[in-house]
């Protein structure tokens, strides 16, 4: 039987708990989550008794494991700020790392990130969950088949009506870098660039606005937000161009005055034919001289009495990753691609403080 790999888990709170740790609880053939580091100690206890082994270590200090030899991959769960100290840290350690997104808060930070791990060779990769839907993946090799055409015009969604996270540090700027559009705005861009394959910006033009967060008791999905706290804007939009002539629109927001509201969906036009995930997965384009709209059906049928072994997109995520780690196959996310998103990101947010267009030239 083949050695497990021996995972660590630093920051054990939302994104650990909600993601992250019940994933991997499914991967015990192939891993041991064997150490547990959060600033917190109850929490990176908790998650011990939840997901651990009696062997299983609980730390405060990242920096107790980077000697630690028999560690042989890092999650880092953490606030945006400490993402690229902590991966840099552990890829210089001789540990495969997976951050969640975004790949970092500035993307100076995971320039660095990058180099790290091509001067190691040790594996880095970036949490985008959402390219391992059953749409997006759907969608994703429609356009690898040139079924679209050219795709020269996109929508990045990434809107909530009331929905601003009020725990964690979700609404500190210091510590995440920015609201929704580094939050959730990051997961829309990524899957538009991925559908694209698109990674070369010509030219970005942002703007924030900070409309909403002084609402007292406004009415929002985890309750109200106190608007001292709330650092950071409440939305954000963003006009990117490529170098090949396509353009992007990108919208973000946690609270918004829309009736119509989705995230981490995209809307892509090309030369064959358009896609949206509105509401389901759709393609329209035209046929024999007639225009047609067509609903792709995802669920895969089967008999009613089987059951088989069903995959959440966190699930397939976690497959690749270690499939990656253990077998030598390739990425879906790598850091360059993770890289272009937060370059775009942090144009977005530089034009809308500066009130001009940012050059990628």
């Amino acid at each position: 039987m083949a050695k497990k790999l021996k995972v660590a888990i630093i920051g054990c709170g939302g994104i650990a708990n909600g993601k992250h740790l019940p994933a991997l609880a499914k991967k015990t053939d192939v891993l041991e989550l064997a150490a547990f580091c959060d600033i917190i100690p109850e929490r990176a206890a908790k998650a011990k008794t939840d997901y651990g082994t009696e062997e299983s270590l609980v730390l405060t200090d990242y920096k107790e494991l980077l000697d630690n030899a028999s560690i042989d991959v890092v999650h880092v769960c953490t606030p945006n700020d400490s993402h690229a100290e902590i991966a840099i840290a552990f890829l210089e350690a001789g540990k495969h790392v997976m951050s969640e997104k975004p790949m970092a808060k500035t993307a100076a930070s995971a320039r660095e990130m990058l180099a790290a791990s091509e001067r190691t060779g040790k594996l880095l990769t970036v949490g985008y969950n959402n390219r391992f839907r059953p749409d997006s993946l759907y969608l994703k090799e429609l356009c690898q088949q040139g079924e679209l055409g050219e795709i020269y015009y996109a929508k990045a969604h990434a809107l909530r009506r009331r929905a601003v996270p009020t725990w964690g540090v979700f609404l500190d700027e210091e510590k995440q870098g920015g609201g929704p559009l580094i939050d959730i705005g990051t997961h829309a861009l990524d899957l538009t660039l991925w559908m694209m394959n698109n990674y070369e910006p010509k030219v970005v033009l942002g703007s924030t606005y900070r409309k909403l967060a002084d609402n007292v008791n406004s009415a929002n999905a985890w309750g109200p937000w106190d608007p001292k706290q709330f650092t950071v804007e409440d939305s954000a939009f963003g006009m990117i161009t490529f170098k090949n002539g396509a353009t992007v629109l990108l919208e973000s927001s946690w609270a918004i005055n829309l009736r119509k509201f989705d995230e981490a969906k995209v809307t892509l036009v090309g030369t064959k034919a358009g896609a949206d995930m509105d509401g389901g997965l759709f393609i329209n384009g035209e046929k024999n001289s007639r225009l047609y709209t067509q609903e792709i059906e995802l669920k895969s049928g089967g008999v009613a009495f089987y059951e088989g072994k069903s995959e959440n997109n966190v699930d397939v995520e976690m497959r690749v990753w270690y499939d990656a780690i253990l077998k030598g196959s390739p990425l879906t996310v790598t850091p360059k691609q993770a890289l272009v998103v937060s370059e775009i990101l942090e144009a977005i947010y530089e034009s809308a403080k500066n009130g001009k267009a940012i050059s990628f030239e």
